[in-house]
């Protein structure tokens, strides 16, 4: 396969961005996105070019690392799919391909693809854990859950925190993302201790770092990798209401 991409490139953060085209040449349809980067990389470096800054990391669509806008989808456009993990079977001989970094203000540019992304774990430092006491390994069956409950965490706790959700969103709200954190342990007994000051906390980190508000596009769930539902938007908006009633705001 040949291809033409059109790659964002941005020496650092306080330069401006512009768009340059590069070929990318003799491309295998089993190669993932990530390494056919790194052919045309390879090429530059060559060529005594300086090669695309991109964010990578364990390539196995579990870290959500591989953050990149393409063709105007975040992750590509394969459902369910990070970028590490899309193949180049998904494009044909010829495409025109454009390449971006995230769009949000919470994530500035800091080379080329990478943007930062910290802001998301100051989220989480706001309130994403339990200090419960768990001592050694309990008993699986020690404190009963009930199965629905289970299942609904598990399906919270998949987010992998890529920011996906905030580079679709127009609002570039991170509602979907601190939702799944939030939902998942105040679904289960363990996440009960700071169930009040949590909701509160991260929400309250979330709007001071610029983060959008939501709007109800459902951006957010059709571009998540994980397939995260906006219906956890719903519970963290009960688990701050909740709270703001209990006088813990």
């Amino acid at each position: 396969m040949n291809l033409i991409l059109h790659v964002w490139r941005q020496g650092r953060p306080d330069a401006p961005g512009r768009i340059e085209q590069y070929p990318a040449k003799d491309i295998s349809p089993d190669m993932s996105f990530l390494e056919m980067l790194d052919v045309v990389n390879d090429e530059l470096i060559k060529n005594g070019q300086e090669p695309i800054a991109f964010d990578h990391d364990c390539r196995e669509g579990i870290c959500g690392a591989c953050s990149q806008v393409i063709n105007g989808l975040a992750h590509g456009p394969q459902e369910l799919t990070t970028v590490c993990q899309l193949h180049m079977r998904h494009f044909r001989d010829g495409d025109t391909i454009y390449i971006e970094p995230w769009r949000s203000r919470a994530f500035p540019v800091t080379k080329d693809l990478i943007v930062d992304r910290t802001a998301m774990d100051r989220i989480i430092q706001g309130g994403g854990y339990t200090s419960a006491h768990t001592g050694g390994c309990a008993d699986g069956n020690a404190v009963m859950i009930p199965k629905e409950d289970a299942d609904t965490a598990m399906d919270a706790a998949q987010c992998i925190g890529c920011g996906a959700c905030v580079a679709a969103c127009p609002n570039g709200s991170a509602m979907l993302f601190t939702s799944a954190k939030v939902s998942h342990l105040a679904m289960l007994p363990q996440g009960q201790v700071e169930a009040t000051k949590r909701v509160c906390r991260m929400t309250e980190v979330m709007k001071r770092e610029g983060f959008g508000n939501c709007t109800n596009h459902y951006e957010c769930e059709a571009a998540c990798p994980k397939g995260i539902r906006v219906k956890f938007i719903a519970k963290l908006n009960r688990e701050y209401l909740k709270a703001v009633r209990s006088g813990a705001k």
